[in-house]
């Protein structure tokens, strides 16, 4: 076994290759933020879409383009309105009269990278228009069924304070999010830098493709092969578990938990483990892995009652409680 995870050690250390200029050249456009890009990149890795919530003017839009721009790859970006048509998103078959035929006009859905922007300002009829691209990596229109190239990402911004002429997103919709990742505000020093780099008139500076899509999927195969122990694996489950039945794990928070996570956030969380793993270097996940995401893996699918939020708790405060209380292997 420890011939097995040394090999695997190195041929993450080789896929990972492509880590270090993607970041450098990330870097030249995003200042700090590496928790932001840590996420975007386990969400690349891991094969999952991302949601990022902050107030406006953090650079989460920024962040997306930077990345698509560091990526040789097709880049679309959505801006979600309430006046818009599912059409607008995944496209529409168009009627010719003098053919008497249908020719089909993809919409921008159609490329590797696809930000949707203030995913929330658009009603659940638009948003319903991503839950088959996002989970089935397809698109169906009139009487065809189009496969999405991979790489393929939703990345979804919104903006948590902007309530009005915003709607929430359906407990369907935001579940198929691998990921939801609170944005913060930047440090001191890294403010100064922000205002260095972007108080100017003329074109900030832009990044330069250093990744091939191809390096991606290879990398998402040895992620495949990462090797998690079966006492990690315990825990992942017990912490899914424990979002629904806390009683069995002895923590008294039944009373604040309406919902808790469904299965798909045990497979996000090992993926995202191996992921987060990947980025370190390893061929092997350990309970840390584990821990560092899982505020961002469960934070959307635990629906708290109105108790709760009688009592000002948040899913963050009640997946904090679960991690600090639950045994680590």
């Amino acid at each position: 076994m420890a011939n097995e995870i040394e090999q695997l050690n190195v041929e993450v250390r080789r896929a990972g290759a492509f880590l270090e200029p993607l970041r450098s050249e990330i870097g030249k456009v995003i200042v700090g933020q590496r928790g932001l890009i840590d996420r975007l990149l386990i969400g690349l890795l891991a094969n999952g879409h991302v949601l990022l919530e902050g107030v406006p003017g953090l650079a989460k839009t920024l962040a997306v383009k930077t990345l698509a721009q560091s990526l040789n790859a097709r880049f679309s970006r959505i801006q979600f309105t309430p006046d818009m048509l599912p059409a607008d998103i995944i496209g529409t078959q168009i009627y010719n009269p003098q053919t008497g035929a249908f020719t089909t006009r993809r919409g921008p859905i159609f490329a590797n990278l696809v930000l949707a922007d203030e995913i929330n300002r658009a009603p659940a009829k638009v948003q319903s228009a991503l839950l088959e691209a996002m989970q089935e990596k397809q698109v169906t229109l009139g009487d065809q069924t189009l496969r999405l190239e991979e790489p393929f990402l939703v990345l979804a911004t919104q903006n948590p304070i902007e309530q009005e002429g915003t709607y929430p997103l359906a407990e369907a919709q935001i579940d198929r999010f691998m990921l939801k990742v609170h944005v913060p505000y930047p440090e001191r020093d890294e403010e100064r830098r922000i205002m260095e780099l972007m108080a100017r008139t003329d074109q900030p500076p832009q990044a330069r493709p250093v990744v091939e899509p191809q390096a991606i999927l290879e990398a998402r195969g040895v992620i495949n092969r990462i090797y998690v122990d079966d006492k990690v694996k315990d825990y992942i489950v017990d912490l899914v578990q424990a979002t629904r039945h806390p009683d069995r794990y002895r923590m008294p928070i039944r009373q604040f938990i309406e919902l808790g996570a469904s299965p798909r956030a045990t497979i996000a969380l090992t993926l995202c483990a191996k992921a987060h793993a990947f980025l370190q270097g390893r061929g092997y996940v350990t309970p840390h892995d584990v821990k560092s995401i899982a505020p961002d893996t469960l934070r959307h699918r635990v629906m708290i009652t109105y108790e709760a939020e009688a009592e000002e708790k948040t899913p963050d405060a009640i997946v904090k409680r679960i991690l600090d209380e639950l045994p680590v292997p």
